[in-house]
């Protein structure tokens, strides 16, 4: 269907006729597909449509997915030299990295992640010109384990989590995310899940809010925020909330630092998504499965992230090892994964210079071993 855009805003489905392909490291037969949609929500039977030579798509909204990849050649360096495979991006956005990866390393074939329905239909279109070795499906990453599972997939090559926001969520007022522009209360990665930035606004009382903000690097203003907003409810936009935000901090803190609703965005974000809460499980699932040899690497942009980067790969690097520093293991426990970088990679002053939202990039980087 050479040039036909799904768009899943409207919930448009159609079918073809499954191509059964066999795992290597399975004797199970499934039904990937190339370059598709594979609804694999909890509940839902997967189906999807093969989405043939499309362009860069314009969704529901009137507004295209274009965004662009952040350390992308950092990340192409460190996953391309894996063994013949399966390559896992569990957040697969408009497939920048992927299809980077996929160009530079013809041994591999992609299971792509995306909780974002406009994110998917651009991924498809990105991915079409590699036929059968693309498969897309909606999933949130915590979600991995059981879409390879289905798929027939029991090792992976090469892994990567880009983890954050991405520019056309942020640039699309409808969607909530930016303080910068009108819009609803929203700030949801999947459309259709429950819980809104409205809820969590007007509805989480002050010491819950208070937490939240102080989670996340709001520090000493954390409790003062949190009582503007409760007194001001209902707050009803992106814009009015970045007002009771900024009303809130001292005229003197609000001159340095950025805007000071970043951080206030940011972390009702996090909460929405429930991005902390699930991610030290997803990257042991994607660990847990990863092939000697094969390469997980995560970009993290926000601290409280990276520390989770750092904490389940330093868990996995030492097996779990509870025996004191300096002194030789006992315990019996079994690296799974060696370092590939030493702390973590930033991004280069020429890509900050053209693109200022990758300057708080980290990459980190691990090789499986068992």
């Amino acid at each position: 269907m050479t040039g036909h855009v799904i768009c899943f805003t409207e919930q448009h489905r159609f079918t073809e006729q499954h191509r059964l392909m066999r795992s290597p490291s399975t004797s199970r037969v499934e039904v990937p597909f190339s370059a598709r949609f594979h609804f694999a929500d909890s509940g839902r039977n997967p189906d999807g449509t093969r989405v043939g030579g499309l362009r860069m798509v314009r969704c529901g909204a009137g507004v295209s997915f274009d965004h662009r990849p952040v350390m992308v050649a950092e990340v192409v360096e460190f996953l391309a030299p894996t063994p013949e495979g399966v390559y896992l991006d569990a957040t697969l956005g408009a497939a920048g990295h992927a299809a980077a990866v996929l160009d530079a390393a013809p041994q591999l074939r992609l299971v792509g992640l995306d909780q974002d329905p406009d994110a998917l239909e651009a991924a498809a279109a990105n991915l079409a010109r590699f036929g059968d070795r693309a498969t897309v499906v909606r999933r949130r990453f915590d979600g991995l384990g059981e879409v390879l599972y289905s798929l027939g997939v029991e090792r992976l090559s090469a892994v990567l989590f880009d983890l954050g926001v991405s520019s056309p969520q942020l640039d699309r007022p409808e969607r909530g995310f930016s303080y910068r522009a009108e819009g609803s209360l929203d700030m949801r990665m999947d459309p259709e899940a429950a819980l809104r930035a409205s809820d969590v606004v007007n509805g989480w009382d002050e010491s819950e809010l208070s937490r939240l903000f102080r989670a996340n690097g709001e520090g000493r203003f954390a409790t003062r925020i949190a009582r503007r907003i409760v007194a001001a409810r209902p707050v009803s936009s992106t814009t009015e909330l970045a007002e009771v935000v900024r009303n809130a901090i001292p005229a003197a803190a609000r001159r340095h630092g950025g805007h000071p609703a970043r951080r206030v965005f940011q972390a009702i974000r996090i909460a929405v998504n429930e991005e902390l809460s699930i991610l030290p499980g997803a990257l042991d699932q994607a660990l847990g499965r990863l092939a000697p040899g094969g390469r997980m690497a995560v970009l993290a942009y926000h601290s409280g992230e990276d520390r989770i980067v750092k904490e389940r790969f330093r868990w996995a690097v030492t097996g779990g090892c509870e025996c004191p520093p300096g002194l030789p293991c006992v315990c019996g426990a079994q690296p799974s994964v060696r370092l590939v970088t030493r702390g973590s990679v930033g991004p280069t002053a020429e890509e900050i210079a053209a693109n200022h939202r990758a300057e708080s990039a980290r990459l980190r980087v691990v090789e499986g071993l068992l």
